[in-house]
């Protein structure tokens, strides 16, 4: 009798949509990371797309679709089906996106439903090891010693990377040239290898770098120190009192999904969000596990949004 007064082709398609949602998944589920390998996006969703098939009884395929930065696998995920089976990961760009591209191909606020927020993660600032700054204080010194002689990589435009230099660069006073690249692997290898001075990619892709010897760390980017370098001072403590930031990742589907659906996807990564192989991870690299609702999880987006807008505008953010 729930049905009673529906015209026939609507209840039929809420019976239909009912039965897929109780059989869902019956095939492997895409996870599309709009970056190429090596980055925070890239990570996160590596360490979670297992235990995640394992809850959800198949497998999570992994689909790296990067360039202009994200907008394009941001757009293959818009545009996708929404019947569960193709999903996104992605990180602050998401929240950026309006401010800085005014003709994007989707709209951010009413093309996705978003499913939680799986984690959160301070950033390092980085030198390659030609850089002769030791400290925070020192590389500030040397940025205005030579202005615009150094330049720091970011995974593209409105990036992790990105933002958190345009905040240590608005704190300190300093000008230093901003090379996009294609993604955080990409940003990352060229700090290491000297093409470029100085960067702030994640703890979780960073660390490994700095331990090994590739590259110097400064700082990190978070208000307090991290457990996972307890040693490392923060951007604040180290000279920039004020500053902080942190990067999140975030899973959508597109909107139009089936509410049954989105909730079984949620169950599955509250779940994935427990096991104790994600969590050794994360704390191994320095990163915070989470799992919210899908109502958090839009209105975090929503909020984010609001606030990266307002501080592009303030700022004068451009997307070189």
């Amino acid at each position: 009798m729930r049905f009673q007064g529906l015209p026939l082709a609507a209840a039929a398609a809420l019976l239909a949509a009912a039965a897929t949602a109780q059989t869902y998944p019956e095939r492997p589920v895409r996870l599309i990371v709009p970056w190429p390998p090596g980055g925070s996006v890239d990570t996160t969703a590596r360490y979670i797309h297992e235990q995640l098939g394992k809850e959800l009884g198949q497998p999570i395929v992994i689909d790296n679709r990067s360039g202009a930065t994200g907008n394009i696998g941001t757009e293959a995920v818009a545009r996708a089906k929404p019947d569960g089976y193709t999903l996104l990961i992605n990180t602050i760009t998401i929240a950026t996106a309006p401010a800085l591209f005014p003709s994007l191909p989707f709209d951010v606020a009413k093309d996705f439903a978003p499913i939680s927020v799986v984690a959160r993660a301070p950033h390092l600032l980085i030198v390659n090891n030609n850089v002769p700054a030791k400290s925070v204080r020192e590389l500030v010194a040397l940025l205005r010693a030579s202005p615009g002689k150094l330049s720091y990589s970011s995974a593209g435009n409105g990036t992790n990377f990105h933002i958190a230099a345009e905040l240590f660069k608005e704190l300190s006073q300093t000008y230093a040239l901003h090379v996009p690249y294609r993604g955080g692997g990409p940003a990352l290898l060229d700090t290491i290898s000297g093409q470029v001075d100085f960067s702030f990619p994640s703890l979780t892709a960073g660390l490994p770098q700095a331990a090994a010897g590739r590259v110097r760390a400064l700082a990190v980017t978070s208000a307090a120190r991290s457990p996972a370098i307890p040693d490392l001072p923060t951007i604040a403590e180290a000279g920039l009192p004020g500053y902080e930031f942190t990067s999140w990742q975030l899973v959508l589907a597109p909107a139009g999904t089936p509410r049954e659906i989105v909730a079984r996807i949620h169950r599955g990564i509250v779940q994935t969000m427990k096991s104790p192989q994600v969590l050794e991870r994360y704390a191994r690299e320095g990163t915070i596990p989470m799992s919210t609702s899908p109502e958090e999880a839009a209105a975090f987006l929503k909020a984010e949004i609001a606030r990266w807008t307002k501080i592009i505008r303030e700022r004068g953010i451009k997307a070189d």
